[in-house]
């Protein structure tokens, strides 16, 4: 029999099966099958769409089912994807120190030249003296000096000059006295940083301290020449509103890519700082208990 509102059934019409697959009711998904592909009516003329239907041209996914092209609104969204321990791994060194991380180990206390530096509320992240490249000049001269006050000392004693050998023995202690006001000059002048702001201590008898809160910080960069690559220090330049300030151009810091993570990670991300600091911690008095 034919239907009654198309044409006569003709047994040999060669597009009856495409008008009876056309015409076939496809089910509606079941809402506990789950998220994710669901078989549902086909997106196409006369056909309403709702939260449940199944965008395509066939069945879709549904269940374990795999076959077909379609697709289903999940009504429960994507759930969130924690972060893995393994992706996280690259922040953390191991106990030879050498696995890759992208800022320094935190260090636990200040110094007291450090610490008297200070207030309460604020927390310590780190400091660092400056590269011993900074101590090239005075090493240079103090060497050089020896070898040739040195030699004039031993030819003017071959002349039997007392008086200039004199001068020339108190001129290199001159000399080796500099060296070592630069020598002790280098080792109290210090790069500290806070969650507050980051300090420059320098000066042995004139101490000079001087500092830069983070918030005021509005570019930051650092330069390495090709003897800096080479030897790992670089120069640190701060701007601050546009305003020449103390700390724009600090030179000869030392791991100078490491520092500069260190001081926008805590410029940007303080609650990634904490929780790092808090679960190295943690580790720490798992490790000590052990």
């Amino acid at each position: 029999m034919g239907s009654p509102s198309g044409p006569p059934y003709d047994p040999d019409d060669p597009d009856r099966a495409r008008r009876e697959r056309d015409t076939e009711p496809i089910p509606r998904i079941d809402p506990d099958d789950g998220p994710g592909y669901g078989a549902g009516p086909a997106y196409g003329g006369g056909t309403s769409l709702s939260d449940d239907a199944a965008f395509g041209d066939g069945p879709g996914y549904a269940g374990e089912g795999r076959s077909g092209r379609g697709w289903a609104r999940d009504p429960e969204g994507y759930p969130e994807q924690p972060i893995s321990e393994e992706e996280l791994a690259g922040l953390r060194a191991d106990a030879s120190g050498m696995a890759p991380r992208r800022v320094l180990p935190m260090e636990d206390e200040p110094s007291a030249l450090a610490a008297r530096y200070l207030f309460p509320t604020e927390r310590f992240r780190g400091e660092w003296k400056r590269h011993w490249v900074h101590l090239t000049t005075p090493i240079i001269v103090g060497v050089a000096a020896t070898f040739v006050l040195g030699y004039l000392s031993g030819f003017l004693a071959g002349r039997d000059v007392g008086a200039l050998t004199t001068v020339a023995v108190l001129l290199w202690f001159g000399v080796m006295g500099w060296v070592a006001w630069r020598v002790a000059d280098w080792w109290y002048d210090r790069f500290i940083l806070t969650n507050k702001r980051v300090m420059v201590v320098n000066g042995i008898i004139t101490r000079r301290v001087a500092m830069m809160p983070l918030v005021r910080v509005t570019d930051m960069k650092y330069e390495q020449t090709p003897t800096g690559r080479a030897l790992n220090y670089g120069t640190f330049v701060l701007e601050s509103a546009g305003q020449e300030q103390a700390l724009r151009e600090i030179k000869n810091l030392p791991n100078p890519n490491e520092l500069y993570l260190r001081v926008v990670e805590e410029m940007y991300e303080p609650q990634a700082v904490e929780a790092r600091i808090g679960k190295e911690q943690d580790e720490a008095k798992a490790d000590d208990g052990a």
